[in-house]
């Protein structure tokens, strides 16, 4: 199996941007905690799916060897500006957009100057140290037409695509929990979950990955994306998921904690 490690992590920017407030701060470094795991399992490349690079007409992959730039959040643009350096593995990213047919979708590279890399790629990088030239990644973008069991089958191609390239990977899936975002202005000193509903719905979906309990997962999963508009719709771990062909020991929860209202965690997998 090609999957050396495997990881989630939060989508949000502000654990990078602002991580003086204190919960947030818990997950910046539970990150770069899982950051340190992830590097001493020496990959030769990460397999990156953000929930945040939308895309509706193709499934989308970075083949630009090279990406740089200053990101301007959409929505967290008062804390701070986001530099980025990032190095893609464009031999195999540019293996999976040829892959991608045999699963009945239509895929193509993404090669120029100034591409908008989105928040939860810039961010989770950095925190975990990813993106250079030595830990390059192969990033894939959300669909937004493509379901959880499509979203499998595309981390499971893109670890299919390592294993014929002899390449071991790191997996990681890049978004939140629970989606419920406070809509008026809060002094992120005093940051909670939007409801305690969504707090319920968020631990026991950690509590069952942390047990490895897939069969229970794929049955709630569907229950947690209605109940506590989880963070599109849970992909983020259906493409974790297919790269480990469905299946983990267990995993350890380094945090989880409110951004904004929002669900987060940081958890990484035992294969």
């Amino acid at each position: 199996m090609p999957v050396v490690s495997a990881f989630l992590v939060p989508g949000s920017p502000l654990p990078k941007l602002k991580p003086e407030i204190s919960s947030w701060g818990r997950l910046a470094a539970a990150v770069q905690r899982a950051g340190r795991a992830l590097e001493a399992s020496r990959p030769d490349a990460v397999l990156l799916y953000s929930t945040q690079w939308y895309a509706v007409l193709d499934e989308q992959w970075l083949t630009r060897r090279r990406s740089t730039g200053i990101h301007v959040d959409e929505n967290w643009y008062e804390f701070g500006d986001l530099p980025y350096d990032l190095h893609a593995d464009t031999e195999l990213a540019h293996a999976c957009v040829a892959a991608c047919p045999r699963i009945g979708v239509h895929a193509r590279g993404v090669n120029y100057d100034g591409f908008p890399i989105d928040s939860g790629t810039i961010a989770a990088s950095s925190l975990l140290g990813i993106g250079s030239a030595e830990r390059p990644l192969v990033v894939a973008s959300n669909n937004l037409y493509h379901d959880a069991q499509t979203t499998e089958q595309l981390g499971a191609l893109a670890a299919a695509c390592a294993d014929e390239q002899g390449k071991r990977v790191a997996v990681v899936g890049v978004g939140g929990l629970s989606g419920s975002l406070f809509r008026t202005e809060i002094d992120p000193r005093s940051d909670r979950l939007a409801s305690s509903d969504d707090d319920k719905w968020n631990q026991r979906v950690l509590r069952l990955i942390e047990s490895g309990d897939v069969a229970e997962l794929r049955r709630v999963i569907p229950e947690f994306s209605s109940g506590a508009r989880a963070d599109m719709g849970f992909k983020h771990f259906h493409w974790i998921l297919g790269a480990l062909k469905g299946r983990f020991v267990g995993a350890r929860v380094h945090a989880y904690g409110p951004v904004y209202g929002s669900g987060a965690a940081v958890v990484e997998f035992t294969l």
